[in-house]
């Protein structure tokens, strides 16, 4: 067995004449075995090494024979736990097949990323090995074969000889292997399929079951590239070799599915995309037929004049060239209509999904960035993906459609201008790989000589009073020359692309008139078909750049459309599910056991364990210093945002059970800087009620002291207050916002600082607008305590919490910190009184 250490144990033979060599390197194991193996086995070996570069501990694959299995299997078992599965049935491609999943489902609750080993022995009717405590799977071993036992697994690059199954076991635990096992289960599945696959072609070939050697016959052989082919095929379609090739896969799959999305949109315009297909596919046919005419009049021109034909051929020249350009105008016209419908659609659609947002969306979102969204990107979408399908489809059509004609015109011409295409993909994809490279290293450089100047600009004094000037200007030299240097690397890449392109078309224009000129000697074209053939074969090569391109270029173009679906998906954190409408609201308001911290500002705590209550028809201030949390009551009860503990009630109902119309219509709040838009006072007052008639109009502008000076206005109630109501005075502009709140009727009244700006006389007239309310439940905010004196409590908030409550006369004959608060702003000369 394989436990001594030294050289003696580095080849050892087995039964059945395989050598197996063991090979103790940097730590790890590597395992391997000398040629004498199947063509299954060979096969699996070459996919295994596929594996190598995506970890540094790989070392390398084993492959052997089912002796060599039973070898391995009694060197692991030491260390690990063999399980099995009665399968009941021969391991064939539908067994094989199912392989993993019988594993995975009988030990669902137990297997993790470290399953070590997987597979099975004919002998013993199909029996199933798995491992559930095994080593780490970072270094591989696998044996495979056609024979009747095969065994895949992995060994840690940590495996030492003599490790314990503790030791084992810890390693287990104390891994973060879990973002392997989606790679490991496609491992073992291709392992445990391609041995299937050689015993099922074995039996098709010799019918028995015999060892198929890797040159024992042809068929055998050509089964196995095939195979070889298969996996490696399916290797590269579900496992990146790489963490950027897996990114670019990912990035390629959200792409088509954004792609997808955006087409989807366009199915209420349908019908004009419709009728644009139909017009681009007219004006394409008309558009491949003038080469075809052209070439036409040339034929008559160049051989004996018939005046009938050419006026034929002239006539259908001057209809298909007609017939393309109206068809085309109709595309475009259909098109821009389709984009235009296309891009209002999305706009309504995102502006409605922001709207329903919770605030806290709003403060961590920059304005600039939404507006983006609503006039950029769904402007972009719209117009990129349409016009590169319809790019996309006029030069699909466009090129199957030449090469028709061509074929039609010279079968052999076609076949040879054709392989122009390989040569020129290989030239660009060579081409694109060293130019993005040289490119990059060029910004970088260009980075590092403007990073050489800035250091000295800045640190002139420092340069100057060590006198290296000079060598600060040798440093900024040596930067422009790298720069210099890639940057020639980079134009004769360039240069030399540009050659190969030339050449590649003039070999191919002058082994086209070759040709051509011995196909109308022979007799085959006419020389009106050659021009019309050259004509067709300046616009093949475009044609077929542009579809080699324009499909990866048009899901790029899509990636604008990534972040208006995340706004149109993203649902708010304030729900607006509510349905309760109570005909009768007390206006009741609990706030209980609050702790909340704004989004923006998750570990600064502003309200902490805040409770209180606002009775019915009462009036309630608050009041404290700035920031401690009296506006953020207000906003909560607004639903701007939901506590993170604790809960609101309205008339003992949570406050996010009622409907979201009703609660704030019945919820209505005046800001200390109102908040007027463009239009009317009448539009404004009725801002959100466009069924409210003018009594109610009126009779809220009464409340709210604002009727008599909107009277005097040249246009009353129609006058228009400008962008933020900028033609009234700021007390005008408060005590419409009163008007506006008061028109709904609400049962609760919030009243956030509405007087801290305001003159003497302007805050008298908030005071009667107020005195007027005296049915719905009022929570004013106030700096000025005067404001507050005649409230049915006064609420103390500081530190997030209530500190003391009571009338104004009960604070004041308490001397707290009420009491210290108003002789603070006295002693400041901001006079309570």
């Amino acid at each position: 067995m394989l436990e001594e250490t030294g050289p003696e144990w580095l080849s050892e033979e087995v039964k059945t004449g395989t050598t197996i060599i063991a090979i103790e390197y940097n730590g790890g194991v590597v395992l391997g075995s000398d040629s004498r193996v199947s063509a299954g086995a060979s096969v699996v070996n070459r996919v295994m090494n596929k594996l190598s570069p995506l970890h540094d501990k790989i070392y390398c694959a084993l492959s052997g024979s089912a002796a060599d299995a039973q070898t391995i299997a009694e060197m692991v078992n030491y260390h690990l736990d063999v399980h099995s599965i009665e399968i009941g049935e021969d391991p064939q491609v539908r067994s094989a097949a199912t392989l993993v999943r019988n594993i995975s489902y009988k030990y669902k609750e137990e297997l993790s990323a470290h399953l070590i080993v997987a597979g099975w022995d004919r002998r013993n009717k199909g029996q199933v090995f798995a491992t559930l405590n095994g080593l780490l799977t970072r270094q591989p071993f696998a044996v495979g074969g056609s024979g009747s036992s095969y065994v895949y697994g992995f060994v840690d690059a940590e495996y030492r000889k003599g490790m314990s199954k503790e030791e084992c076991q810890q390693f287990v635990v104390s891994s973060n292997l879990g973002e392997l096992k989606p790679l490991l289960i496609r491992f073992i599945t291709v392992h445990s399929l391609l041995p299937a696959v050689f015993e099922t072609g074995t039996k098709v070939l010799y019918h028995e079951e015999t060892q198929c050697g890797l040159l024992a016959d042809m068929r055998c052989w050509l089964m196995g590239t095939g195979a070889s082919l298969a996996a490696a095929l399916f290797w590269e379609m579900t496992i990146p070799d790489s963490d950027d090739a897996a990114a670019g896969k990912e990035k390629k799959q959200k792409s088509r599915e954004l792609f997808v999305r955006v087409l989807h949109l366009y199915k209420p315009d349908y019908p004009l995309l419709l009728g644009g297909l139909v017009f681009l596919s007219l004006a394409v046919i008309c558009e491949m037929f003038i080469p075809f005419y052209t070439g036409r009049v040339i034929d008559i021109l160049g051989s004996q004049y018939q005046q009938n034909e050419f006026i034929s051929a002239v006539l259908f020249l001057g209809l298909y060239s007609l017939g393309s350009s109206v068809s085309a105008g109709c595309r475009g016209g259909l098109l821009m209509c389709a984009i235009s419908a296309y891009t209002c659609r999305v706009k309504v659609k995102l502006f409605a999904a922001l709207t329903k947002q919770e605030i806290g969306f709003f403060e961590t979102i920059k304005t600039g960035e939404i507006t983006s969204r609503l006039s950029k990107d769904t402007n972009l979408m719209g117009r990129t993906v349409c016009l590169n399908v319809n790019v996309l489809l006029r030069t699909f059509i466009k090129t199957l459609g030449m090469i028709s004609l061509m074929m039609n015109l010279s079968w052999k011409l076609t076949f040879l201008v054709l392989m122009e295409t390989p040569i020129t993909g290989l030239i660009q994809n060579i081409y694109d790989t060293h130019y993005q490279r040289l490119s990059l290293a060029v910004q970088d450089s260009m980075a590092r000589a403007n990073e050489a100047a800035n250091e000295a600009v800045s640190a002139i004094r420092v340069v100057r009073s060590f006198n290296t000037e000079k060598h600060e200007a040798r440093r900024y030299d040596r930067c422009l020359m790298v720069t210099h240097t890639l940057k020639t690397r980079r134009d004769t890449v360039r240069a030399v692309y540009l050659l190969a392109r030339r050449l590649t078309g003039l070999v191919m224009q002058v082994s086209m008139l070759y040709y051509g000129r011995l196909f109308i000697r022979s007799g085959q074209m006419t020389t009106g078909s050659l021009v019309s053939f050259i004509l067709y074969q300046s616009d093949l090569g475009q044609n077929i750049r542009t579809l080699t391109y324009i499909f990866g270029d048009m899901l790029n173009s899509v990636g604008a459309a990534g972040k208006v679906f995340e706004y149109l998906d993203r649902k708010p954190q304030v729900s607006t599910d509510g349905k309760l409408e109570p005909d009768q609201l007390t206006g009741h308001i609990i706030f209980r056991h609050l702790n909340f911290a704004y989004p923006a500002y998750p570990n600064k705590t502003v309200l902490q364990d805040f409770s209180l209550e606002l009775k019915s028809g009462q009036m309630t201030a608050l009041v404290g210093p700035s920031g401690e949390g009296k506006s953020t009551c207000v906003s909560l009860l607004e639903r701007f945002y939901e506590p993170q503990d604790g809960e609101i009630l309205l008339d003992n109902e949570p406050l996010k059970s009622y409907e979201h119309r009703f609660l704030h219509k019945k919820i209505a709040v005046v800001n200390q800087e109102p908040v007027l838009f463009s239009g009317s006072i009448r539009d404004n007052i009725t801002y959100g009620l466009p069924d409210c008639s003018t009594d109610e109009i009126q009779e809220a502008a009464r409340k709210a002291n604002a009727h008599d000076f909107i009277n005097k206005l040249e246009k009353g109630y129609d006058t228009e207050v400008g962008e933020g109501g900028g033609q009234l005075s700021k007390s005008e502009r408060q005590r419409i916002a009163i008007a506006r709140a008061l028109v709904r009727k609400p049962q609760v009244l919030i009243l956030d600082e509405i007087t801290s700006s305001l003159d003497a006389e302007s805050e008298n007239k908030v005071q009667e607008a107020l005195a007027s309310c005296p049915n719905q439940t009022l929570l004013v905010i106030a700096h000025r305590l005067k404001t507050i004196e005649k409230a049915d409590q006064i609420v103390l908030i500081g530190d997030g919490r209530v500190q003391e409550r009571g009338t104004h006369r009960e604070l004041m004959d308490r001397k707290g910190s009420y009491y210290k608060l108003r002789e603070k702003l006295f002693t400041e000369g901001n006079s309570p009184q």
